[in-house]
């Protein structure tokens, strides 16, 4: 069995599917009010728990041109408007350990992007929070090595880890997600998630370019993810995923959630029986 983490009032890791959700990155107040709007209508509806998930800084985009999110200070601030208005405990990445201390003061759980899972400074900055730590497992690393981040975290005194899988890079810009890691991540011992959204994304292809990612295969890969026993799913959604200002591509469409959520809590919930 493993350790159940709690953020909020979610056991990540029991008996329930959990959903991470959200705005790949924080856009204009309008959006993320309407998102979350939805995504509490969704949570009350099917009784599944919602982690808000929105990045204030996306230090990955391909040009200097693209929007790369408000900042810390404003980012944070409106994270801290939709978990006051609409309860969710709310989830954001740090791309470098000075962003860690105001970071949690707001946020529930601190996210390692896939890239910099190996940092230990960043880790270490993270872990002395005392937030829920939610690491992304790197594309180029064998899942049985996320051990020795989770080891970094521990070590820094904090046991609240949350690890998720997003695929392996594969070829020329394709991502592929090997079953075989969620056994390997469940052996490590902590809640695992599955980032669906991410995987089908076309890397060297500008999200706003229909091409840049495939979303046709979220609704197969979403299903195989859960049917091999993950705890909970990380689902990037905005209102108009066309007009997103990053990952364009590849969100889904909030208003499309709950038709898209119902097979994946039934497959769990069958799982779960054996």
């Amino acid at each position: 069995m493993n350790k159940i983490v709690k953020v909020g009032n979610i056991e990540c890791g029991a008996k329930d599917l959990f959903l991470i959700s959200g705005p790949c990155v924080i856009e204009e107040e309008s959006i993320m009010m309407k998102t979350a709007e939805k995504l509490k209508e969704v949570s009350e509806r099917l009784k599944i728990k919602v982690i808000y998930k929105s990045s204030f800084q996306k230090d990955n985009r391909s040009s200097l041109k693209y929007y790369d999110g408000p900042g810390l200070a404003k980012g944070v601030a409106l994270l801290a408007k939709v978990k006051e208005q609409f309860g969710f405990p709310v989830l954001t990445d740090i791309h470098y350990p000075d962003q860690a201390a105001a970071a949690g003061e707001v946020c529930d759980v601190l996210q390692i992007p896939a890239y910099l899972c190996m940092q230990s400074t960043l880790l270490v900055a993270a872990a002395k929070t005392g937030k829920v730590v939610n690491i992304k497992h790197g594309q180029f690393l064998a899942p049985d090595n996320m051990k020795h981040p989770v080891q970094k975290v521990l070590e820094s005194g904090n046991d609240k880890i949350i690890l998720t899988e997003r695929g392996y890079t594969f070829g020329y810009n394709d991502l592929i997600v090997d079953p075989r890691s969620f056994y390997h991540l469940n052996n490590i011992g902590y809640p695992v998630v599955f980032d669906v959204t991410h995987c089908v994304r076309k890397y060297g292809i500008p999200s706003s370019d229909a091409k840049g990612g495939a979303r046709e295969f979220l609704p197969v890969l979403s299903r195989a993810g859960v049917a091999s026993g993950v705890d909970g799913v990380f689902i990037e959604t905005h209102p108009e995923p066309a007009n997103a200002l990053c990952d364009a591509a590849s969100q889904l469409c909030v208003y499309d959630l709950e038709e898209f959520l119902k097979p994946l809590i039934e497959i769990h919930n069958l799982v779960r029986k054996y």
